[in-house]
């Protein structure tokens, strides 16, 4: 097995894009039923947490700017740590997330490097 971070990406800066507390229940009842399947698979591994609205960007010749990253209107809002067989099979996993079933979002897969392999 090998492990494979999820990146979840959404707006998380524009007031609209954000759930009410309705949605925001509905979502995390579908979310959570995601991940409990994964992990009673055994593809669970230890890492992964969301992340809050309010950050710093430094980039070269000491520019900081306030809040997280957006391409577009995206930004990294989280991420989960997976074990799988190979990219396939993780990509098989992603394609359940809740997270697909909104507007302007993706989960990005990205196997971890094991150095001196």
């Amino acid at each position: 097995m090998k492990d494979y971070v999820l990146i979840f990406r959404m707006d998380i800066t524009t007031a609209e894009a954000q759930p009410t507390p309705e949605q925001m229940k509905l979502y995390m009842d579908q979310w959570m039923k995601w991940v409990s399947g994964i992990s009673s698979g055994g593809r669970l591994a230890d890492g992964g947490n969301h992340f809050s609205r309010e950050g710093k960007v430094l980039k070269p010749h000491n520019t900081i700017t306030d809040g997280p990253y957006t391409a577009g209107r995206e930004s990294v809002a989280g991420y989960l740590v997976i074990h799988a067989k190979d990219m396939n099979e993780a990509v098989i996993i992603a394609e359940n997330c809740p997270i697909l079933a909104g507007e302007g979002t993706s989960v990005e897969i990205r196997e971890t490097a094991n150095p001196g392999q």
